[in-house]
């Protein structure tokens, strides 16, 4: 029984003439049965027929000949064949061992064969080489886990092309006050530039999936935003699980008051400054826990009342608007991890 495919890539295979042909061919000409190419639905492979689609795509990469490239989700290798010659090399990860042997016979015996590397595995396992240039058709049940697999990958690559579902596609560039602003876009746009490059519709696909998609390019931020990922996103994913509040409402909560207490008594105790009171058996709950949950909330109330954040709805702040609620928030000795 195949594994579940919610941390797999591999929907971006293309189809082929053989895979088109219906019926079989001969094993003894060096080719295979249509069946071998047929998409499987628990991998989510919706495979990539438009060839006009895949020229648009290499070409919005922006290869230079001394790129390493890598590829996620090569399919059949319709869009790898066309990508070698771009770069000076190129990795392949892939999961489906069908796709794994078809790719790798598809680049057997021409100019560029030596430039191929592919690799069977897991995208959100498998540990990625260098490379410059990302392009990848993702399922979507991998989307935001591959962002940001890719977005924390050392050393920065240029660019990322990828093909996304497009709802998923166009959350990674939402702006404050639009429905579809969300955790995500903050995140991404913290990380990265995001470019809407064109539309695909559900029918150069094959099976048609039941939504459109876009192709998005990602390109990571030079230099990158100093700020502690743990910490941001601990308060983004406090903010905007009710969005459309203000700040105050989101943050003014027993429960919020609690988990903050907690945060402000650990990062005492890193420090030192509560070692003489767990000596003296006063570090855990009860006074000390409900003092720091006070300090906590006057200082929550006190940056609420600021100007620049007073009435403010969380679906209306930006990246710098929330950087900046972040620092204030550090600066006063609260901590959101």
């Amino acid at each position: 029984m195949p594994k579940k495919p919610s941390s797999r890539s591999h929907h971006s295979g293309v189809t082929t003439a053989a895979s088109r042909s219906g019926g079989h061919q001969s094993s003894a000409t060096g080719t295979r049965t249509a069946a071998l190419l047929d998409p499987v639905k628990a991998y989510g492979q919706n495979f990539l027929k438009n060839p006009a689609i895949i020229d648009a795509i290499v070409a919005k990469s922006r290869i230079k000949p001394t790129d390493k490239v890598l590829e996620i989700g090569p399919g059949t290798g319709n869009l790898t064949v066309k990508l070698l010659p771009q770069c000076s090399a190129l990795t392949a990860v892939e999961y489906d061992p069908r796709m794994v042997r078809e790719v790798t016979k598809r680049v057997e015996g021409t100019e560029s064969h030596h430039k191929l590397t592919v690799v069977q595995g897991d995208a959100l396992k498998t540990a990625f080489p260098y490379f410059d240039v990302c392009v990848a058709n993702v399922p979507y049940q991998i989307s935001s886990g591959l962002v940001f697999k890719l977005l924390s990958h050392r050393p920065l690559f240029r660019s990322a092309v990828m093909l996304f579902q497009e709802e998923f596609a166009l959350r990674l560039s939402a702006r404050p006050g639009e429905n579809l602003y969300c955790r995500l876009s903050v995140n991404t746009q913290l990380l990265a530039r995001v470019d809407q490059l064109m539309k695909v519709g559900r029918n150069n696909f094959r099976p048609p999936p039941k939504v459109e998609s876009r192709v998005v390019r990602l390109s990571p931020r030079v230099p990158a935003v100093k700020v502690d990922f743990r910490e941001w996103d601990g308060m983004v994913r406090l903010l905007f699980n009710r969005k459309n509040k203000t700040i105050r409402s989101v943050l003014d909560s027993k429960a919020t008051y609690k988990l903050l207490g907690g945060n402000m008594r650990t990062h005492k105790a890193m420090k030192g400054a509560g070692a003489a009171m767990d000596v003296e058996g006063g570090g855990g709950e009860g006074a000390g826990g409900d003092n720091e949950e006070e300090e906590v909330k006057q200082i929550v109330r006190n940056v609420c009342e600021m100007e620049l954040y007073k009435d403010r709805r969380v679906t209306k702040l930006d990246i710098d608007d929330l950087l900046g609620l972040l620092a204030e928030f550090n600066k006063r000795g609260v901590h959101f991890c």
